[in-house]
């Protein structure tokens, strides 16, 4: 008969049956691709956001750290701006560390407190960018004032060879007043008052 339909010879719905073992490999292909998206999914969100986490709880302690330091004294961590390095006449150097600074001003005398670790490297060029150098540090020198150490909260007490000196400028020039703690061989602390008189 015209127009009369017939059953297809192939495929799902084939009527000899072997149409449904067919359907079923199919399904389990299907639920093994979702199951390994799944996964790839899981790894691409979940691993790097492992890796946040961890990071930001590292940070955090960190920076705990560095605030417990400084939470006793006047200091704040983080370099001086270029602005206050270049007035003041103090270049922190590079390599720095546990870099934190302070500064007062008033009518009679304006002060740059700033403190830093660094290389014996960096320590030269530090020294050198002020027209000094090693040989003007003098063992147990301790030239920064009572004053500004109740500013700062600095103790020169601690353990290590200590030295420092005194680099006068006329002003309105900065003044600086520079101890160093070589307690850790090769990484001295560094310890520094610039003041001027406007």
């Amino acid at each position: 008969m015209t127009g009369e339909l017939h059953p297809p010879t192939n495929g799902p719905g084939r009527p000899d049956g072997q149409g449904g073992a067919h359907s079923g490999e199919d399904r389990r292909h299907m639920i093994r691709r979702r199951a390994l998206t799944l996964l790839i999914i899981v790894l691409l969100i979940g691993v790097p956001a492992g890796y946040l986490v961890i990071s930001a709880n590292q940070s955090r302690a960190s920076g705990k750290d560095k605030e417990a330091k400084y939470s006793a004294t006047g200091l704040t961590e983080g370099w001086p701006s270029k602005l206050q390095r270049r007035i003041y006449q103090v270049p922190v150097p590079h390599p720095a560390w546990w870099v934190a600074s302070y500064e007062t001003n008033n009518w009679k005398t304006s002060r740059l407190y700033v403190e830093f670790e660094t290389s014996d490297a960096g320590l030269t060029a530090f020294l050198t960018s002020m027209g000094m150098s090693e040989k003007d540090l003098e063992k147990d020198r301790l030239p920064i004032s009572a004053r500004d150490r109740d500013v700062t909260g600095w103790t020169f007490d601690g353990p290590g060879t200590w030295s420092g000196l005194v680099h006068k400028q006329e002003n309105p020039a900065p003044t600086h007043d520079v101890v160093v703690n070589h307690d850790k061989p090769g990484y001295p602390r560094v310890y520094v008052v610039a003041r001027t008189v406007p």
